[in-house]
């Protein structure tokens, strides 16, 4: 009895021992595997990415809300953290930390280990167009699902220029697709305008400061003659189409003592300059006078004047005579080496061009044009003849065409430091034209010569005839 009272008790004094110890030891099917823990780091994606709530540490499934910058969308937009089992290099089992992000359907699925900040929008550096009265870009969309309803918008950025009036010009079209190309037509030249790419409600994906391109200039609208002064005035043109950079003047003055002295001046002045003299040759010099706004897209339209120095502002046109080399004073021309030109041309606008352009060597395989036939040094008369072929450095005396018009000039090129070219003086010294009368006689004779041949064929063939019919009769007699 006393034996089985002692047994009792040493089972009830180890029955709490045991019980603790098998609580200690994992059940047998879960044995080798670690303890699943409860917690996440916060992921070391991009910097860009905004995380809510921003956490060092997130309990498991915790759902986080990812943003980007304005014109940026994470590629996941709700992720959160969860475990699973994964076997290590020693092929024990482990846990290990994932992220798991929601796609467009609400599924959950792994992030590929990074999660980033891309760009919604994407618009080619490369394909920007700007012209003086349009833009034009192509884009492409990135991310699918936030593209619906864009729009594109391009405005007036500021105000105009001093003087110039820019409408204000509201292009707006929808975007729709992937990618596409969105246009800004009927601009205003040199003017600044933004360009907008959105998503509603207040989503800028792209924006754009640019200025339009520039143009040539209007040609300046008032253009007069100080008589006290002898200056020609303008006045300044505004920068509505293209930053002014400078003016060209071109003067053609023709002397009243001699109207076959002809010169021509081609100047390019600063772009703050509106007013510059006139070249001085007494009084009743007639000139004519052209001013051109330069940008850098090139020069615009001429305004045209022409006046006196006498003061008198009422156009008359200059006359042209017809001279003799010998006849030249030395003070028109001064006791240096000139260009004789020579062109196939007689009338008096044409000839202004000749002078004022770089003739070409002569090429006889081509109409003549203006050519230099000669150098020629003026300090003494001398006779000079046209068309005897001689050759020298940069010059062709060559022969004469039968029937053709010609035109003899004689140029001194002298240069400024405000002249774009060469400043040339040129004289008219000899016309000789084709006489129309001499080929009207020519045609009256060649005419009159087919007539007799045609006459005398005729009689040929009456005479045969009557010599053909008496013959005739008395046979059929």
């Amino acid at each position: 009895m006393a034996l089985q009272l002692l047994a009792l008790r040493m089972l009830l004094v180890l029955e709490p021992l045991l019980a603790a110890r098998g609580q200690e030891e994992p059940p047998p099917n879960t044995q080798g595997m670690p303890r699943r823990p409860e917690i996440c780091q916060r992921p070391q994606w991009d910097s860009r990415l905004q995380l809510e709530p921003d956490q060092r540490i997130y309990k498991m499934n915790t759902e986080v809300t990812l943003s980007c910058p304005e014109g940026l969308q994470p590629s996941f937009t709700h992720v959160k953290c969860s475990r699973e089992v994964q076997s290590n290099s020693s092929g024990k089992s482990v846990y290990r930390e994932v992220w798991l992000g929601k796609d467009s359907r609400g599924r959950w699925n792994h992030t590929q280990n990074r999660v980033e900040c891309i760009e919604v929008l994407h618009v080619d550096p490369g394909t920007l167009e700007v012209s003086s009265t349009s833009i034009k870009l192509n884009w492409s969309c990135q991310v699918p699902e936030a593209c619906s309803h864009m729009r594109a918008t391009c405005r007036l950025a500021g105000p105009s220029s001093p003087g110039c009036e820019a409408e204000e010009v509201v292009g707006e079209e929808m975007l729709h697709g992937q990618e596409g190309t969105f246009s800004c037509p009927a601009l205003q030249p040199f003017t600044e305008y933004s360009v907008t790419i959105s998503l509603p409600p207040s989503t800028t994906l792209f924006a754009w400061l640019v200025r339009t391109m520039e143009t040539v200039p209007d040609k300046p609208e008032q253009l007069w003659l100080d008589p006290s002064t002898g200056s020609l005035s303008w006045e300044p043109l505004p920068s509505c189409k293209g930053e002014i950079i400078g003016y060209q003047l071109n003067i053609t003055a023709r002397s009243a003592q001699d109207r076959a002295l002809l010169e021509l001046e081609r100047l390019r002045l600063s772009g703050s300059v509106t007013a510059h003299p006139l070249p001085a040759h007494g009084p009743g010099t007639s000139y004519v006078v052209t001013v051109r706004g330069l940008t850098a897209a090139g020069a615009g339209a001429a305004a045209l004047r022409e006046f006196r120095t006498n003061g008198s502002d009422t156009p008359q046109p200059p006359a042209m005579s017809c001279r003799s080399a010998r006849d030249i004073s030395a003070s028109q021309v001064r006791p240096r080496q000139h260009q004789l030109l020579v062109a196939a041309v007689h009338n008096s606008t044409t000839v202004e061009g000749v002078c004022s352009a770089e003739p070409q060597p002569f090429n006889a395989s081509r109409q003549p044009g203006a050519y230099v036939a000669a150098v020629l040094n003026l300090s003494s008369p001398m006779d000079f003849v046209l068309g005897d072929g001689t050759r020298g450095q940069g010059y062709h005396n060559a022969a004469l065409r039968p029937g053709c018009s010609y035109t003899a000039l004689l140029r001194l090129v002298r240069r400024s430091q405000q002249s774009v070219a060469p400043t040339p003086a040129c004289v008219l010294v000899a016309e000789q034209s084709s006489h129309p009368w001499l080929w009207i006689v020519i045609g009256v004779f060649v005419l009159l010569g087919i007539l007799l041949v045609f006459a005398g064929i005729q009689c040929l063939v009456v005479s045969r005839k009557r010599k053909f019919l008496p013959g005739k009769a008395k046979e059929d007699n």
